[in-house]
């Protein structure tokens, strides 16, 4: 794959945020009948055109004020293990020299700090109010029916369980938009977690429009899960199936929030295009299904279906590029994962156990290695302060050449070692510094108290 492109490429991670009405440009009205052919024809092309500039102006603008929000892929930092994208600097670009190398810095640390570009913008802590007693509930996925339903069986039978969800950040105009799940009849939601990221409060309208003021049960920023309770009697929850039981090729169907209220309980179908996909998000691995259906934003925390009408996903993101076109690929998270992170916040509001390291690193271009004579490895840029990698003396422009006593040329290659980890389990990294090397071992921590 060109680099140019594959760096191009975003995941698109974040919730639809909405400051205003999305413009619409009405038709011309039946009562301009008499005017000319032609005229009709050139004031359809003026209003098509203005419809193309409002819209892209609407994306624009919000794209800037969400440049926060923004994941490209390969973009990562502050979860445990990430890694960097390179940036563009004299007499080098995403790893092709198009200059001589002499204008390249002498110092091949400066050239680091030139050439990555470091992440460091680490989750916000949602502030909605929590919720005053820990609700008694779980979670269960039951097995596939014996009839599959029609899509529209499927959309009449769950369209109740699906809730449009509005957050607010004090002080700030308008709202973020997204969807929610009914996981119980007195109130329980699950949504994603980046919806609700870093807001103060946030408000759930039922599928008759009904609203309710919703409470925090937990939020989860590594599996992008939160629950939320609202306080309500009687509602229709979703029925919930095994993920492990889907296959590729499987028809499936997203329902959702897209764009906003003007598009609510929106069905879309496709197939299952992969399972247990690895999309690398803030420096760890989520494996998810990917699917053609259309989900776009505002669908964050909508329903993934089987053909039985059972949520078997929640969708969270899609892949989008600046300048090139990529259609029909989108993520949900499994009911698999989702199943043992709401169990846990339910629980406990929090998940545990999780491996962490707490080191950012990116990948040795060959030229840069070439020119400074560095070793093959992974560059050190962040080492989080108080981790057993600190401790240990691991610092910013370390190179680690192994791990585990095998090479690491990617960030996969650490990352393949630390998922097979436990919380207070080693790993031992080859350090290469000043010409010389040495194994350092890292007590593995829990992502929770790293960051």
């Amino acid at each position: 794959m060109n680099n140019d492109y594959k760096n191009s490429v975003e995941n698109w991670y974040a919730p639809l945020k909405r400051e205003e009405a999305v413009p619409v440009v009405q038709a011309p009205s039946a009562e301009r009948k008499g005017m000319p052919v032609g005229w009709r024809i050139a004031l359809g092309t003026l209003l098509a055109l203005g419809l193309i500039i409002v819209t892209s102006l609407w994306f624009s603008n919000r794209d800037a004020e969400e440049k926060t929000d923004d994941k490209r892929e390969g973009f990562a930092g502050g979860s445990g293990f990430s890694f960097i994208l390179p940036d563009d600097i004299p007499g080098f670009s995403d790893g092709n020299t198009d200059k001589p190398d002499e204008e390249m810095p002498e110092n091949w640390k400066d050239f680091f700090s030139s050439f990555y570009t470091v992440d460091d913008n680490k989750k916000e802590e949602t502030r909605i109010p929590s919720v005053e007693k820990r609700p008694s509930w779980e979670l269960k996925l039951e097995s596939a029916g014996e009839k599959q339903l029609t899509l529209q069986e499927i959309y009449r039978n769950c369209v109740e369980s699906i809730v449009s969800l509005e957050s607010f950040v004090e002080g700030e105009p308008g709202y973020y938009w997204g969807t929610g799940i009914i996981l119980s009849e007195d109130g329980l939601i699950l949504t994603n977690a980046h919806v609700v990221e870093g807001c103060d409060s946030a408000k759930i309208a039922l599928h008759d429009g009904t609203e309710y003021e919703a409470k925090l049960v937990g939020a989860d920023n590594t599996s992008d899960i939160a629950v939320l309770k609202i306080d309500a009697r009687g509602l229709v929850p979703a029925v919930f199936g095994e993920s492990d039981e889907l296959r590729v090729g499987d028809e499936v169907a997203a329902l959702g929030n897209p764009l906003g209220e003007e598009f609510l309980a929106t069905l879309t179908d496709g197939i299952v295009s992969a399972i247990d996909r690895g999309v690398s998000v803030d420096g760890h691995s989520m494996n998810l299904i990917q699917t053609n259906t259309a989900i776009n934003e505002g669908n964050s925390g909508g329903a993934l279906l089987n053909m039985y009408g059972q949520v078997i996903g929640v969708t969270n993101m899609k892949m989008m590029s600046s300048y090139s076109s990529i259609e029909g690929i989108g993520f949900a998270i499994p009911s698999s994962t989702v199943r043992v992170v709401v169990n846990a916040l339910i629980k406990e509001g929090e998940v545990r156990g999780r491996p962490a390291i707490g080191v950012t690193v990116g990948a040795i271009p060959e030229e840069a290695a070439e020119h400074y004579e560095l070793p093959e490895g992974l560059y050190v840029s962040i080492v989080t302060e108080g981790t057993d990698a600190w401790e240990k003396g691991i610092r910013e422009g370390d190179i680690i050449t192994d791990v585990n006593g095998k090479p690491a040329r990617t960030t996969n290659d650490i990352l393949s070692v630390r998922d097979t980890l436990q919380v207070g389990d080693t790993i031992t990294f080859t350090i290469w510094r000043e010409g010389e090397s040495s194994d350092v071992e890292v007590v593995i921590g829990d992502i929770n108290d790293i960051y």
